[in-house]
């Protein structure tokens, strides 16, 4: 029994299935996604058929949506590994039969550190955000770029008296002038953000401009500025010419302007004036209308803090803390979508 692994129903299954019972979220998922475009993909890259003690390895299906439940009941590895014993909603929607075995919190690790190493997660972000937009939920008439800081999973031993302030880090080196080792979370890093220091990470990100669901993004240390990193979030998102990019003063600079014009993208970047050079009324409308769409993006980031505990990352480094990212942004997206869905 412990090492016998099925998807497929069993005797038990065919009279748990007979229970009537009322529609949960979780089964307005299964009528929203088609899952075989994802199961394709993960049995394309994971091919393992045994684990290490030789017992037989568990489909990367079921694993994809374990750590969806993760994401959405705010689950750790253990409680994850428990709930699917224990709720038949999980076992139902994971599609592991009553009769089989469930993953461990140590194989649901290592599956993580699968979709890691394979970069995974960005192509199932856009698999299902291209199902999305087959049913005309998502549309890409706009993108809005903005960042926010993570904090790291570990506190720091040691704070450094000099250090880059948030959105001004332009100014500075990235790179202490003198090596301090602040915890064994290595790539965090320090910033000052509303006169406050913060330590962990920077999670730049597009929405689309019309509904706010997750395009992409990437994870960087929190000391990078964030005009820096306006093109490689950009880049990733196969936007039509003429899409408006839309972001906030943090991403006014020439480079970034003439990067729009290259790209043939409409330029929605507020302006910034200057000391010597104060805004026009045109400048300052300007501002205000871009405004007035830009804030789905922070509505977004306030989504993943509150609901999804992404106000802090669980895990180290900058590649894991980006996946955190992408799973969030894939649990986001999903429940978003079945909440305008009309059935």
């Amino acid at each position: 029994m412990p090492d016998h692994i099925s998807t497929k129903e069993g005797f038990v299954d065919h009279f748990i299935n007979l229970r009537p019972r009322k529609q949960s979220f979780l089964d307005d998922v299964e009528r929203l996604i088609d899952w075989k475009p994802l199961e394709k993909l993960l049995k394309t890259h994971y091919k393992k058929v045994k684990a290490a003690d030789g017992r037989p390895a568990y489909p990367p299906l079921p694993l994809f949506k374990m750590l969806l439940l993760q994401r959405w009941y705010g689950l750790s590895d253990p409680g994850l590994e428990e709930a699917v014993n224990d709720r038949l909603s999980f076992l139902k929607f994971t599609g592991f039969s009553f009769e089989s075995s469930i993953p461990d919190e140590m194989t649901i690790c290592r599956f993580r550190n699968f979709l890691i190493t394979k970069g995974l997660y960005k192509k199932l972000l856009n698999r299902i955000n291209h199902q999305l937009e087959s049913m005309e939920l998502l549309v890409k008439k706009g993108a809005v770029v903005d960042a926010s800081l993570v904090s790291s999973s570990r506190r720091p031993r040691k704070v450094i008296d000099v250090m880059p302030e948030d959105r001004k880090e332009e100014e500075f080196s990235e790179e202490p002038s003198h090596k301090v080792t602040y915890s064994d979370d290595t790539e965090a890093a320090w910033v000052i953000k509303g006169k406050r220091p913060h330590y962990g990470y920077k999670v730049h990100m597009a929405t689309d401009a019309h509904e706010g669901f997750i395009l992409g993004g990437h994870v960087t240390p929190a000391n990078h500025a964030d005009t820096s990193e306006f093109e490689n979030v950009v880049n990733d998102l196969d936007l039509s010419k003429e899409t408006p990019v839309l972001a906030d003063k943090g991403y006014s600079s020439q480079k970034n302007r003439e990067y729009l014009a290259r790209k043939t993208l409409t330029d929605g970047i507020m302006i910034r004036g200057a000391r010597n050079n104060p805004l026009t009324k045109e400048e300052i409308v300007h501002n205000r209308l871009i405004s007035r769409v830009r804030f789905i993006v922070e509505q977004g980031f306030g989504t993943l803090k509150r609901r999804y505990k992404f106000e802090r990352a669980r895990y180290l480094g900058c590649a894991k803390t980006e996946l955190e990212f992408y799973l969030n942004a894939m649990a986001f997206n999903l429940k978003k979508a079945t909440a305008l869905v009309t059935w």
